[in-house]
């Protein structure tokens, strides 16, 4: 589109100058009532009577008003002005009006030690938060909403129903959660028959997880949903959570294994194309978790392993050096603490470690 967009003062200003070369509107009223007069009354006087009527118009002469017509064009160009003011009147001035100013503030997106398991909390601007999994222990769990002052939870994920990621979400029901969104397949331990009870007896809804888009204040959270045709293993079925605040974004997706993170990749998700400033590691780093395929996608600046002692080999070799050789910063909680990026909607942000 061009950004310069022709004014509408031509048309109007045709119109006018066509009528100008006749009488305007007041004068061919006037003039045509005279005229009507001289046709209905008898003809005398001739040469006389016709240098009369030559000298009226010069007797009424003076410097008359707008025309009505006149009017009418000043109007039109006057609304064409005030249009082009309110819209732009250009390509770019219409993008400017539609993207907005950026959000205010930071975004704080925390990845907890809570041992062999994952949690992550998230605080918007405005103080709302996200709660991504628990982690296994409740008394860690507990710690943590002290620490961080969390009374009030906006939104809970479960990942999936594995105990090291929804054990500490029992003690995080305290909070009550208003919304809860796991992967719509329920557990079968005890563990997951308590989170139910504490989160029912909080009045929560519950939601399946289905590609929201979710506002926490001013970050956008986009929750991408289990892709279809990939069983029912609960690793497998993991929900993935994309935050954005501005041009800041992080990455989580729980557990997931090879055979979910290839469908996202044939679907060519646009929620999980990068860059990331923050990600969380696949599977406390496990080697069946990232593959080189998928990092070409996420393009992560660092990765966070949410990993503590373990009998799993957690995290392994073959993971870590997928990361080195992507030139990925590493942090990993059992080493770190807690880690913490705080993010300004510019992209720039700021990494603390608890340790």
């Amino acid at each position: 589109m061009s950004d310069k967009v022709p004014r509408k003062k031509a048309p109007g200003k045709k119109a006018t100058e066509k009528k100008a070369t006749g009488k305007s509107g007041s004068e061919k009223s006037s003039t045509e009532k005279r005229a009507a007069g001289k046709k209905a009354g008898p003809r005398t006087g001739g040469a006389a009577s016709r240098q009369s009527a030559a000298r009226k118009p010069a007797r009424s002469g003076r410097r008359r008003g707008p025309s009505a017509a006149d009017i009418a064009g000043l109007v039109v160009l006057a609304l064409t002005v005030s249009l082009a003011a309110c819209n732009g009147m250009t390509g770019k001035g219409k993008e400017k009006a539609e993207v907005g100013a950026a959000p205010e503030g930071q975004v704080t997106v925390r990845f907890l030690d809570v041992g062999q398991g994952d949690a992550v909390l998230v605080r918007s601007p405005e103080g709302k938060t996200l709660l991504i999994d628990g982690g296994r222990s409740i008394s860690r769990m507990e710690d943590h909403m002290k620490t961080y002052g969390i009374d009030k939870i906006d939104v809970m994920v479960a990942t999936h129903a594995d105990a090291d990621h929804i054990a500490g979400l029992v003690a995080a029901a305290r909070a009550k959660p208003t919304l809860f969104i796991n992967n719509g397949l329920g557990g079968t331990t005890k563990t997951w028959e308590r989170l139910v009870d504490a989160l029912q007896a909080q009045k929560t809804t519950f939601r399946k997880a289905s590609n929201q888009l979710i506002n926490l204040g001013s970050v956008k959270v986009q929750v991408i949903g289990p892709p279809p045709g990939v069983g029912d293993a609960q690793n497998d079925n993991s929900v993935g959570i994309a935050l954005q605040f501005g041009d800041f974004r992080a990455l989580m997706t729980g557990d997931s294994e090879l055979k979910e993170t290839a469908a996202w990749l044939a679907q060519d998700t646009a929620a999980i194309r990068g860059p990331f400033q923050a990600y969380k590691g696949i599977h406390h780093g496990a080697a069946n978790g990232d593959t080189p395929a998928w990092l070409a996608m996420v393009r992560p600046e660092n990765v966070v392993i949410s990993v503590g002692e373990n009998n799993y080999g957690h995290p392994t070799k073959t993971a870590l050096d997928l990361y080195k050789q992507n030139g990925i910063r590493i942090y990993r909680t059992d080493q770190n603490g807690t880690v913490t990026f705080t993010g300004n909607a510019d992209g720039t942000y700021t990494v603390n470690t608890q340790r």
